[in-house]
């Protein structure tokens, strides 16, 4: 996994397991790695990982079961969307408008690009 310096390292590694489940790589109520695990992975600290998963929680993605591991909340699919949503409306929709300003494009001019995107990647 390439890190940003744009964002702490703990973020990143929330986006990513995020995606993970509204990818449906990891289901709903499906054990994840563990800490070790996905800090081997991702070869970052064990400690920023835990983070992670503390961050995680408190957004109900995730959930631990005592003694057998990190699971995968029955919220989780709308959770991470609504989480990662308004991250994406906060962070980088104010650079995508203000990139679209600059050069005159209006939003109708995207959807084609979306829709042939959507059908490329997700059909």
């Amino acid at each position: 996994m390439q890190f940003r310096e744009s964002q702490a390292i703990y973020l990143q590694i929330a986006d990513y397991v995020c995606e993970k489940i509204l990818l449906k790589e990891w289901k709903v109520e499906e054990r994840i790695p563990s800490v070790r695990e996905l800090a081997v992975q991702l070869e970052v600290n064990p400690n920023t990982v835990m983070r992670t998963y503390e961050f995680l929680q408190q957004q109900e993605i995730i959930h631990n079961q005592r003694g057998i591991g990190y699971f995968v909340s029955p919220t989780a699919l709308k959770n991470a969307q609504q989480y990662r949503k308004n991250d994406f409306v906060e962070k980088d929709l104010p650079q995508v408008f203000r990139t679209m300003y600059l050069l005159g494009m209006e939003p109708d001019e995207l959807k084609p690009r979306f829709d042939k995107f959507k059908k490329q990647h997700f059909a």
